[in-house]
């Protein structure tokens, strides 16, 4: 049996991929999707912010179009709004020169453009210039994945230990915010750590979503892999703010009162997240500043859309990042994968993993050809190639 640990996205999409053998996932809540797939802002992402040759910009490009088609088949719920990615300071733009260069290197459609043009698209976005990318999206990502589960065999309610406790013969280790813990469990040392991370949202009310018709970024600091609050239409209604990143002192830390006290002391001592602080604590007081600070977080979006308020926003659920980081303080911003002959663990899948899941999944897959006797999945253009991995 090919058991699959995780019922994500990312594991409900490798399953998808590997549905003709029969795999087993297993999820131990009573439904998938509930953790980082289930508080994901629903974004199909374009590709721009990867550096070119990455295995993120590979995987994100023809996954997003893999995605579309699934849910066009399917009728799930998604729109192409474009997005628009803001300079409001000229120290911005020598980063926001860098974007264009890696989107146009990874095949991105995309448009510079000024003032004028911004005003038309966002008209109550400000900028001294910006990257219109017209085809990003939004989607409902539960709704894929429970699309996805309804092609394979999903067992919920069940923590798994080890492959001998459920009996599989190759497992498959998509545990996301648990992944570490089950590399370890499978008699590997993970090279990295998950330190969760919640991202913190607003809400815009009703009265406000004129504000934003799209999705409206600002220009990212290179050294981190999150993206800056930002404002993101929703699938479903209504406008996202955010998010606001800060140490969770749970891996499912979704409110500012959840603590594990295990999760926690597992955190603050371990030596990667030490040096991670020493070396970034400036930004890191900014993000707790306005996490405990509603006018500092306005502060921040209304460098975007001056006219935002802070009657405009009401408190939104948050979401939690499985951040893997190394021993030596550096965020893991690309997908890492270790392997035996066993067991195939998943270590770092972070975002665009949505968007690009089904490629995600054929990727591992195809990685598994040697040990099931041949091509794992029928070859789709732009999907093969288990070496875009990195592994360890």
């Amino acid at each position: 049996m090919i058991a699959i640990v995780g019922g994500g996205i990312v594991g409900l999409a490798t399953a998808y991929a590997l549905r003709d053998r029969r795999p087993v996932v297993f999820e131990k809540e009573r439904e998938v999707a509930r953790h980082q797939t289930g508080h994901n802002s629903g974004v199909i992402h374009s590709g721009i912010y990867y550096k070119p040759g990455s295995y993120k910009a590979r995987l994100c490009v023809e996954g997003a179009r893999l995605l579309q088609d699934f849910c066009r088949e399917h009728g799930i719920a998604h729109r192409i709004c474009g997005k628009v990615i803001v300079a409001t300071d000229p120290s911005e733009l020598p980063r926001l020169d860098e974007l264009e260069r890696r989107g146009r290197a990874n095949g991105v459609e995309l448009t510079r453009i000024g003032p004028e043009r911004l005003r038309e698209i966002e008209p109550h976005a400000a900028g001294i210039a910006a990257l219109h990318v017209p085809g990003t999206g939004i989607v409902d990502y539960v709704a894929v994945a429970r699309k996805l589960a309804s092609f394979v065999e999903v067992r919920t309610g069940v923590r798994v230990g080890s492959a001998r406790q459920i009996g599989a013969d190759l497992v498959i280790n998509c545990a996301g915010l648990h992944s570490d813990r089950l590399t370890r469990l499978s008699g590997q040392a993970p090279s990295v750590r998950i330190v969760p991370f919640r991202g913190e949202y607003y809400e815009l009310k009703p009265s406000a979503h004129e504000l934003c018709r799209g999705l409206i970024y600002p220009v990212p600091d290179p050294n981190f892999p999150f993206l800056g609050v930002h404002f993101t239409r929703m699938i479903h209604g209504g406008v996202e703010c955010g998010p606001n990143a800060v140490l969770a002192f749970a891996r499912e830390g979704y409110y500012k009162t959840s603590i594990n006290v295990f999760d926690c002391l597992e955190s603050l001592t371990y030596s990667g997240f030490l040096r991670l602080v020493a070396k970034h604590w400036r930004a890191g007081m900014k993000e707790l500043w306005r996490s405990l600070s509603k006018p500092a977080f306005v502060a921040a979006l209304q460098r975007l859309v001056p006219e935002i308020r802070s009657e405009d926003l009401v408190s939104a659920p948050a979401g939690v990042r499985a951040q893997a980081l190394t021993p030596q303080g550096d965020l893991v911003d690309d997908f890492l994968i270790q392997e035996t002959d066993l067991v195939v663990n998943v270590c770092n899948a972070p975002s665009p993993a949505a968007t690009a899941s089904l490629n995600v999944g054929n990727l591992v897959v195809d990685r598994l050809a040697p040990r099931l006797g041949g091509s794992a999945v029928e070859p789709r253009p732009g999907v093969r190639g288990g070496e875009r991995f990195a592994s360890t």
